[in-house]
């Protein structure tokens, strides 16, 4: 444990920045697998939609910087492609 104030003080933050960041990555891994089920179904209105929300989520996760640039294209890509396959 810190034994300066600013330290304390620190901890205290990157434990809220943590629990925040780990909402994110949640939301976004939930908005993913609503996406994939719902392609998976071949429902091809309720997977557009969702394929809209779960762009957006990976979207501001990278604006927020849960995760990379890369990563994001790659997976924006693979649930288009799947998205693709539907029609």
């Amino acid at each position: 444990m810190p034994n300066i104030k600013s330290a304390k003080k620190r901890v205290k933050v990157i434990e809220k920045k943590t629990a925040i960041n780990t909402a994110r990555k949640t939301a976004l891994k939930t908005a993913i697998k609503k996406f994939e089920a719902a392609a998976a179904a071949a429902d091809k209105t309720a997977a557009t939609e969702l394929f809209n929300e779960a762009v957006k989520k990976i979207d501001q996760s990278v604006a927020h910087g849960i995760i990379h640039k890369n990563k994001a294209a790659r997976k924006k890509s693979q649930l288009a492609l799947k998205l693709a396959k539907l029609a």
